[in-house]
């Protein structure tokens, strides 16, 4: 073996191939992937960024993303419920959590391979991001809180071991914000109703609450709502839209490595040669290529920025989502266009690869909130400039 060669990148390798083996038995099952899991855990992968003083691995968002992309390759729910997690211990680093909750976090991460994730969509309200308050009350009772709700598209709800609730006090003048509830808790109830187009064994179910009490700290980070008021966090936001488009790009180039493979291996009677020989299909080709070098250039230029303290601003992290996604999209499409039925048989992966990249639309921030947002921004910026 080449010395040269770092021994995540062999792990990472192994990790695609291993998870690959059963991506289509998933996508057809919907089952929550509980022995790729069990495989992240082993290798200590669910701790990555936990700090290094809590026994984890210390890592940044550069090393977060080439896992959970390399995971993607082979699985893409698992990689979405992976980046779940690590977004989940970024904000549990970044909120003012009580000291001893966010330690307890971490060590269940690093010496169990505890799962967390934030459940906040709720049937009326649709994504916090849109506004409006949560219809799931938290109630002020002897032991702490007592909480009720209902939550929908809760990614990996099945195997977390940690829930953070956005939910409202009951109080005269409502308090909004994440209550930190044990998935083991009494009162919890899991609805097994995710039948989605593509990204099937995320498992992201219902989870209902009722009366679910937790101690009174477990308030872990409750404020009134005027005080969310542009309050995204541009740390978490550059987090969360890099990990997010290193999913559907890893897609994306899943969908080009098997196209390249169909159209090498396509021998048409009429043409009496390879597909790949046909100048039409290879600047198709090169437009795939460009959009995945544009996609890789910008998600990895994202990271290293992350990681030198300089993320960027809420809208560039919005445009950098929406470029990665439609880059990803653009590049499945594509494919589709040059195979036809072959690219949408059950039988070729392209048909997956396409149901699962045209997920990428419905993660927040969606199309409409991030182009919005950005025209706003440079609408502003003239009128300033003007006046």
């Amino acid at each position: 073996m080449d010395s040269r060669i770092h021994p995540l990148d062999e792990q990472l390798r192994h990790l695609t191939e291993t998870f690959a083996r059963d991506a289509e038995a998933r996508d057809r099952d919907g089952a929550f992937p509980a022995a790729n899991f069990a495989l992240l855990r082993r290798l200590g992968l669910l701790a990555l960024t936990v700090p290094s003083e809590f026994g984890g691995g210390g890592a940044g968002l550069s090393t977060a993303m080439r896992v959970v992309a390399a995971v993607a390759r082979g699985e893409p729910s698992t990689a979405l419920i992976l980046a779940m997690q690590y977004l989940y211990l970024q904000r549990t680093g970044a909120e003012p959590w009580p000291t001893h909750l966010r330690e307890r976090v971490y060590r269940d991460a690093v010496t169990a391979g505890a799962l967390g994730n934030s459940l906040r969509v709720e049937p009326e309200q649709g994504t916090p991001l849109r506004g409006g308050l949560p219809a799931t009350t938290a109630r002020r009772v002897p032991d702490g809180w007592s909480i009720s709700g209902h939550k929908l598209y809760s990614t990996g709800v099945q195997g977390l071991t940690w829930l953070g609730v956005w939910a409202r006090t009951d109080e005269a003048e409502p308090r909004v914000g994440t209550f930190l509830v044990p998935a083991n808790a009494s009162g919890i109830r899991i609805v097994e109703s995710w039948d989605h187009l593509g990204m099937r064994a995320t498992g992201s179910h219902e989870a209902i609450l009722a009366n679910v009490v937790v101690p009174v700290d477990h308030a872990v980070d409750i404020r009134l709502p005027a005080q969310w008021t542009n309050s995204v966090d541009p740390l978490g936001f550059a987090w969360n839209v890099t990990l997010i488009g290193s999913i559907y790009d890893a897609i994306a180039r899943n969908a080009r490595d098997w196209l390249v493979g169909f159209l090498s291996t396509r021998k048409p009677s009429n043409l009496g040669a390879a597909l790949s020989s046909v100048p039409r299909m290879q600047e198709a080709v090169g437009l795939i290529e460009a959009l995945l070098l544009a996609n890789r250039m910008l998600l990895d230029d994202t990271a290293a920025a992350v990681d030198c303290g300089r993320p960027p601003n809420a809208v560039d992290a919005g445009i950098i989502k929406f470029l990665a996604t439609q880059n990803a999209i653009k590049s499945v499409e594509t494919a589709l266009e040059l195979t036809g039925n072959h690219g949408l048989s059950r039988n070729n992966p392209l048909e997956r690869h396409y149901r699962d990249v045209m997920c990428s639309r419905i993660h927040s921030p969606q199309n409409d909130t991030i182009l919005t947002a950005a025209g706003k921004a440079r609408l502003a910026q003239r009128q300033e400039a003007s006046s």
